[in-house]
Order: structure tokens, then sequence, then C-alpha cells
């Protein structure tokens, strides 16, 4: 079990929490649960509702669509950001690599905590932003591993996009 200044430490380094005041923190760290998960556990189900957010405390954990991996998180790192904000279902199964901690946000909390400090949206909308150009990048990488032969300007996205990957 984590202490409150552990939680606070932790949820400091959270990309979607990270701006915003200490006292905030410490009242929504304090309102999260803390649960424990074996190692090759399934926490959350592809297709399954969702209304939580999940940040590691300690472990990996593997995001896939069945067999296919689509990134590992380690601590720090959450998961269930879009299944918390709108209820849908999850769009990828979560399994543990290893014995995993982790904190848990209620939709319910995150709404309470939305309306008091409306930043946590923004940094959500980025984090998902910036997911969401990753996923791409992975995307445009395949499509170019299976077209080798083609002249760089006949590829999808422009120079600059591929620069950077490289």
């Amino acid at each position: 079990m984590l202490n409150s200044v552990q939680r606070l430490v932790l949820i400091q380094k959270v990309p979607i929490f990270r701006e915003l005041r200490d006292d905030f923190l410490v009242r929504l760290a304090s309102t999260m649960e803390e649960l424990s998960f074996p190692a090759r556990h399934t926490i959350v189900k592809q297709g399954e509702e969702g209304q939580s957010l999940y940040i590691l405390v300690t472990g990996r954990v593997r995001v896939h669509l069945g067999n296919r991996e689509l990134a590992i998180l380690k601590r720090e790192d959450c998961f269930g950001e879009m299944a918390v904000l709108d209820a849908e279902p999850r769009s990828a199964s979560v399994t543990t690599l290893d014995s995993c901690d982790c904190l848990v946000l209620t939709q319910q909390q995150l709404y309470e905590a939305i309306d008091e400090t409306p930043d946590i949206a923004i940094n959500i909308i980025r984090l998902l932003s910036r997911r969401i150009r990753e996923l791409n990048q992975h995307i445009h990488r395949l499509e170019n591993a299976h077209e080798p032969n083609l002249e760089p300007h006949l590829h999808r996205g422009s120079f600059s996009e591929r620069s950077r990957e490289q």
C-alpha cells in the first residue's frame, strides 16, 4: 500500500496530472483505490464496458488486440482513459506481464475532478492525441515495410514525418 506522499509523488509524474496543484492531487489520490493483479492476468478485456482509468504503480502490462501487441506500459503509465471518458466498450485488452499494483480512478471521480480542475481534460486530450499519433506512425511503418520498392515520394505522409521516424 502506498502512503499519501508516495501517491502524490507517483501521480505528479503521470502525464494527465502534470501541472496540476498539489493540494488537488492529494485529495484525488486519496480517493483512488489500490488494486493488485498477478502476472498474466487480464485487467481489462476488449469489448467490455469500462468506467475506470488505471495508473501503474508497479509492474508492466501489455496492451493488445488478440495476439497483436499495441504497447507495453510500465510504472507511471496509465490506461483506460478512453473508456473512463465515454463509458464505451474497451478498445483493447490489457494483460499483466508481471505482478502489478495499480491506482484506479473511476468515471465519477474523474468527472468530479474535471469539474474542479478542467486542466485534467486538456491533459487527457493531449495524451489521447499522442497515442493516436504514435498509432498512425506505427501503421505508416507497417505499410512501408510491405512496400519496400516504392520511391520515398510515393509513400504516404510527408518527408519530414518520415525523417522524424527514422
